[in-house]
């Protein structure tokens, strides 16, 4: 029997203890953003250390300006520095705390009581908040390396864990922490359980996250609101003024028609772009789930293009004039509009940001001024297509689910991933369990059993396959 043979093995002799030890941390009522629950966070954190710690890894709870870090080394190969051969060093990044659970009474069961149940379908899931954001996920992880623990008496490659409280409300003292300790934990590759697969069958790594640009306008033309009856027809209307300048943003064709606005953004490779259109998203089955039915971005991109790996520019919301009830003959004097615009490939944020206040300064109008607020700048993230951890990653991934797995854009952004990259120089291999119907933030939050399980397997493959 081949050594990750028996680390699977082991994995699928241990599922029932596994489950209760995650329940056990399911428990813990750790969320972050409330300050109630501080303790809460706190005794989590204690709780990962210490289990941490009975797998052999070096592991201390770093306190931060709010809910502290765990920090776990695996004590076979340094922080900094080349060790244990030509095996990469990994960061694994999880985090333990959970979202609010309201409305509390949307729960079938109390939210921090995890139990199994059976789906209509058959799928049995495990139902608590964390489940599956993050506190599953993350597990998964840390059983595998407990596993290899087991069979083999060490861990295939040295693994340094960082578990924080803080994700669910903004990270705010992780970037610091990394920035403050980034000898410590410059290494070759980060590995994240917090994204999700394609469908039940067929497991996806994520290879791109979008940057985030978010502009705020705001228009002034008369120095109040005028009556309609008296101005109407002479007085400039900052909300057709506005209107008119965001409504230029896009053509007939969904194409964005600032100008230098696609500067940086990369053409998929062939293969990749073949792999997404074999997964035929269609617009019945995602944009059906919301009542719409035809994709409104490029023409000339498939809707998966669209919505993960093409840049966007949407209107986030428009305010001015009279909005109460009934009827009040204004025109208005102010009008403020929210704009954001997600990036791809190398697309700059400060040069976009530029672009479109340029864009919006030179279509005004005399008797209108205008003014900028900004709320946002991180640029996109790609993992390089010809990084070798992700070949192997693929590959342990088929071996575990029979199906190729697919690389895939989240519309979304980690930023912590960011700095993982600008500041500690590594690449990350984001790799997660999660189905659509998880029911992540939401009441009776879910984590499927088979997602736990093969989730140990998949991880205990992934190390194999990094570490050979």
């Amino acid at each position: 029997m081949s050594q990750i043979q028996a680390v699977l093995e082991r994995i699928d002799r241990d599922l029932d203890a596994s489950l209760e030890r995650l329940f056990a941390l399911l428990r813990i009522q750790s969320v972050s953003t409330d300050p109630a629950y501080k303790e809460s966070c706190r005794a989590a954190a204690e709780h990962v250390a210490a289990d941490l710690k009975s797998i052999g890894f070096e592991s201390e709870v770093r306190p931060t300006g709010g809910h502290p870090i765990v920090v776990g080394k695996s004590g076979n190969g340094k922080a900094n520095g080349k060790s244990g051969g030509n095996k990469p060093r990994v960061l694994f990044y999880g985090h333990y705390d959970v979202q609010p659970v309201d409305p509390l009474g949307e729960w079938t069961h109390p939210p921090f009581e995890p139990r199994l149940e059976t789906l209509p379908d058959g799928r049995k899931v495990i139902i608590a908040r964390g489940a599956c954001d993050d506190k599953g996920q993350a597990m998964t992880f840390v059983e595998a390396c407990r596993a290899y623990k087991a069979v083999t008496g060490s861990l295939p490659l040295p693994i340094t864990m960082m578990i924080e409280g803080e994700e669910e409300c903004g990270s705010k003292h992780l970037f610091d922490f990394v920035r403050n300790n980034a000898d410590e934990f410059k290494l070759d590759l980060a590995l994240i359980c917090d994204t999700s697969m394609w469908d039940q069958q067929t497991p996806a790594i994520t290879t791109s996250l979008r940057g985030l640009v978010y502009e705020e306008v705001r228009l002034t033309c008369a120095d109040r609101d005028l009556h309609s009856g008296l101005f109407g027809g002479a007085a400039q209307n900052p909300l057709r003024v506005l209107s008119k300048i965001l409504a230029a943003m896009h053509d007939d064709n969904g194409r964005v028609t600032i100008p230098g606005f696609y500067d940086g953004v990369p053409e998929l490779p062939a293969d990749v772009k073949a792999d997404l259109k074999g997964l035929n998203l269609t617009p019945e089955k995602f944009l059906g789930q919301v009542g719409l039915k035809v994709p409104a971005g490029e023409t000339d991109r498939m809707l998966i293009e669209q919505i993960a790996t093409r840049p966007t520019a949407e209107i986030n919301g428009i305010i001015g004039g009279y909005t109460g009830e009934g009827a009040k003959t204004v025109i208005p004097g102010k009008a403020l509009g929210k704009v954001s615009f997600r990036l791809v490939g190398q697309q700059d944020p400060k040069n976009i940001r530029s672009a479109f206040q340029a864009f919006v300064k030179a279509r005004l109008p005399a008797d209108c001024t205008v003014e900028f607020a900004n709320f946002a700048d991180s640029p996109a993230l790609q993992l390089p297509f010809d990084n070798p951890s992700l070949d192997k990653a693929r590959t342990a991934l088929a071996a575990e689910w029979g199906r190729k797995a697919v690389t895939i854009g989240a519309g979304g952004s980690i930023p912590i991933v960011g700095d993982f990259k600008s500041v500690l120089g590594m690449d990350s291999l984001m790799v997660g369990f999660a189905l659509d119907d998880d029911r992540v933030h939401s009441p009776n939050e879910k984590f499927d059993l088979t997602s736990f399980h093969k989730g140990i397997r998949s991880w205990a493959r992934i190390l194999d396959a990094l570490a050979a």
